[in-house]
């Protein structure tokens, strides 16, 4: 039997679907630094699991479609902190980030739709929107200016009469770029010249170094009506397992569009909820210590690919990734090398082929993403690792 066009279409994870040839490394014997995928190691707060060990519930009920009034009451005083004030019904909590955008494409766009992104960008926006038949279209990018975006005018020329939305990443995943406030304002004024939305995908706002200016979408009060804030605590509070999102956005037919979509699939876990409450009235101290702790892992990462004859990198000004140019034939085959064909004192590293993280078909063949979320001995040791494989791949150019 035939599946649909839609599913058979759209990729697999390259995130994720090399793992298999990483469980059979570890089979083998070799221990595998995993730079693939960004799950902190750092600790989640205790305040979730000290929440969730103090219910005292006879009934664990549905909770309501739009989520925990007290969660979003902690998410309406989190926004303030950063100059942004968003009523009760302009917050819903969704299963994690990636419900909300992928209720976000289905809210906006019809099929036959697209949307633009700046790529590499994070690879499931390429699939949520072709579960739903909306085509991404990408504005290229390139390590040599820090993946910042491109003037006005190359921009303009993605856009047509099918474009919906804007989805950007900020800070960016794959790429660590922080856009200036004047990228972010020249995103505003296309998209209010255009009538188009802007799908903010802020998880990584904490996330920021070297005293970089980070300005958010949600700080335009003239497009507030068009722009759509995506968070989750997965990142933020190291907290990915208990798929806790959420969208705000003063746009009031925006939000009774994903008002139905999130009747439809009931609620989101309350448990879970309960706790993210308490992730939302973390210290800010815990992100001083966390930041400072990604800001040496990111100086670890990027000073050994640096003295790595061939690479291509720029330093990341955020989140906790860097993309980077390997001098081979295929970066996806050189990853299934280190995992089944190498090994450096019995140890090897796993990464994710970009090539998945744009839209233009050809681009990032070479290219792959590191995640920086292990410490700093084991990044050492993991840089080592993949300085030596690089020396050894029979496909190096």
């Amino acid at each position: 039997m035939e599946m649909s066009r839609r599913a058979s279409g759209m990729q697999a994870s390259p995130i994720r679907r090399l793992v298999p040839y990483a469980n059979e490394a570890r089979k083998a014997g070799k221990k595998v630094y995993p730079l693939n995928i960004g799950q902190p190691d750092i600790k989640t707060p205790k305040g979730f699991f000290e929440a969730i060990r103090n219910v005292d519930l006879e009934v664990l009920a549905y909770a309501d479609s739009a989520g925990d009034p007290k969660l979003i009451e902690a998410i309406q005083d989190y926004y303030k902190t950063y100059d942004m004030d968003f009523a009760t019904d302009e917050i819903i909590i969704t299963n994690g980030g990636s419900e909300a955008l992928l209720f976000s494409i289905i809210a906006l766009c019809d099929p036959g739709d697209n949307i633009i992104v700046a790529e590499p960008f994070y690879t499931n926006y390429n699939g949520f929107s072709a579960a739903v038949n909306v085509e991404v279209k990408g504005i290229t990018t390139k390590a040599e200016n820090g993946f910042h975006l491109p003037a006005k005018e190359e921009i303009e020329k993605v856009i047509d009469d099918k474009t919906r939305a804007f989805i950007l990443n900020n800070p960016g995943n794959p790429t660590g770029v922080v856009y200036t406030p004047e990228e972010v304002q020249m995103i505003v004024d296309i998209a209010k010249e255009k009538d188009l939305f802007i799908v903010a995908d802020e998880v990584y706002r904490e996330f920021v170094y070297d005293d970089s200016e980070y300005k958010s979408f949600g700080n335009y009060p003239d497009a507030a009506d068009r722009v759509v804030i995506v968070d989750s605590v997965s990142k933020r509070y190291s907290a990915c397992g208990a798929r806790i999102g959420s969208l705000a956005c003063k746009n009031k037919d925006f939000m009774a569009s994903i008002m139905k979509l999130c009747q439809g699939r009931l609620c989101v876990p309350t448990m879970e909820m309960i706790g993210a409450t308490e992730l939302y009235r973390t210290p800010t101290s815990y992100f001083k210590e966390v930041n400072d702790e990604y800001r040496k892992r990111r100086d670890t990462v990027y000073n050994a690919l640096k003295k790595m004859d061939g690479v291509v990198c720029e330093e990341p000004k955020g989140a906790f990734y860097v993309a980077v140019k390997f001098p081979v034939d295929d970066a996806e085959k050189f990853i299934i090398w280190m995992l089944t064909e190498f090994d450096y004192n019995g140890e090897t590293v796993m990464m994710a082929p970009l090539e998945g993280f744009y839209a233009t078909e050809g681009l990032g063949k070479d290219e792959a993403r590191i995640a920086y979320i292990l410490e700093v001995p084991e990044l050492e040791k993991a840089m080592k690792v993949l300085e030596e494989g690089l020396k050894a791949y029979p496909g190096r150019k």
